[in-house]
């Protein structure tokens, strides 16, 4: 159950990173426009900022995550579970609050949130176990 746990959680850093991508180095490109639902390039330029620094902020949640799948590979299971409890954690916290912040984003909050979460339940489980 902890490889399962750690799969998920590494599953969630990644599609983390593609967030990152898209907010800090693609924020005005179509897709990233399509995805976020930001409209033209000149509303998306407004936002550029922003989207930069919540950008880094997913990847850093994965950064944590992938530390924390090192450190449990390298035999140090309590370091690491701290760290992939703490960023799959703070995955699933900001899913929730999008969610509870606009309803209307519920399927991004569901693509964001989900995966982690089970990712923390297995973790959980297998370290119980």
């Amino acid at each position: 159950m902890i490889i399962l746990g750690l799969a998920l959680a590494g599953l969630a850093a990644l599609v983390h990173v593609y967030i990152f991508y898209l907010e800090s180095l693609a924020w005005t490109s179509e897709r990233a426009r399509a995805t976020f639902g930001t409209g033209t390039v000149a509303e998306a330029e407004s936002q550029k900022a922003l989207a930069f620094n919540q950008g880094f902020y997913n990847l850093f949640l994965a950064i944590a995550v992938f530390a924390g799948i090192v450190f449990v590979a390298v035999g140090e299971l309590a370091i690491g579970a701290t760290l992939v409890f703490t960023g799959a954690g703070s995955m699933v916290a900001a899913s929730l609050v999008l969610l509870l912040s606009d309803p209307s984003k519920a399927s991004a909050a569901l693509k964001q949130g989900v995966i982690p979460a089970l990712g923390v339940v297995a973790l959980i489980l297998g370290l119980a176990l």
